[in-house]
């Protein structure tokens, strides 16, 4: 009879604070239901926590960030951290949002899970670019400043016009008109295009 190793030494095995029932089951050569138990009385312990079904974390990991989880929660689509959450992160807004904003692939959706909301946001296919990993240890997928922003306005000027009321930007900020404008001629259509343009012009960018 196999021996099988505890969900807590499949997790050290896995060393990464984000991970699913089925991988740490995998790794301990155990079954699902098994495995989700064992890590339900973890989660009772305050060892993990439990983000949304079958999806884990372990928030006291140094490694552990939420945007991370972007990636996680897109399912099989893309994603990466942009809209008012990047433009935090990179100090053009002062104000921090409660909900991770991010653009994808896939559909416009919102996810409720123990670590926070998550806004996801669909746009062009053509218009999915402009981000890299967010430093070195490549935690999660990050909007440059500037993407950021035209995100930002590209979704305020569709329908439904989400973040019509932008946060005041950081005067200090170092965003590159040339860069925004670039992003700006992608956009196939003329309307939307017209619309974000006039809305970057509004901000002071001379785009």
């Amino acid at each position: 009879m196999v021996s099988r190793i505890t969900a807590a030494q499949a997790i050290r095995l896995l060393d990464r604070p984000i991970f699913t029932t089925r991988e740490v089951a995998l790794v301990r050569k155990g079954s699902l239901s098994g495995t989700s138990q064992a890590l339900s009385r973890m989660a009772q312990q305050g060892l993990v926590q439990r983000v949304v079904r079958g999806l884990w974390c372990d928030p006291g990991d140094s490694r552990f960030s939420r945007f991370a989880l972007v990636q996680h929660l897109a399912g099989n689509h893309r994603a990466y951290v942009s809209i008012l959450s990047a433009l935090s992160l990179h100090g053009v807004i002062d104000q921090i949002p409660q909900i991770v904003y991010a653009v994808t692939t896939g559909p416009t959706r919102l996810v409720t899970s123990s670590v926070g909301n998550f806004s996801f946001h669909r746009i062009q296919p053509s218009l999915f670019d402009g981000f890299d990993w967010n430093n070195k240890r490549k935690v999660f997928l990050l909007a440059t400043p500037e993407k950021a922003l035209m995100d930002t306005l590209y979704l305020s000027s569709r329908k439904g016009r989400r973040f019509r009321f932008l946060p005041e930007l950081d005067p200090s900020a170092d965003l590159d008109p040339g860069a925004i404008r670039s992003w700006i001629e992608r956009i196939g259509d003329p309307a939307i295009q017209g619309s974000v343009r006039k809305r970057a012009a509004e901000l002071g960018l001379a785009v």
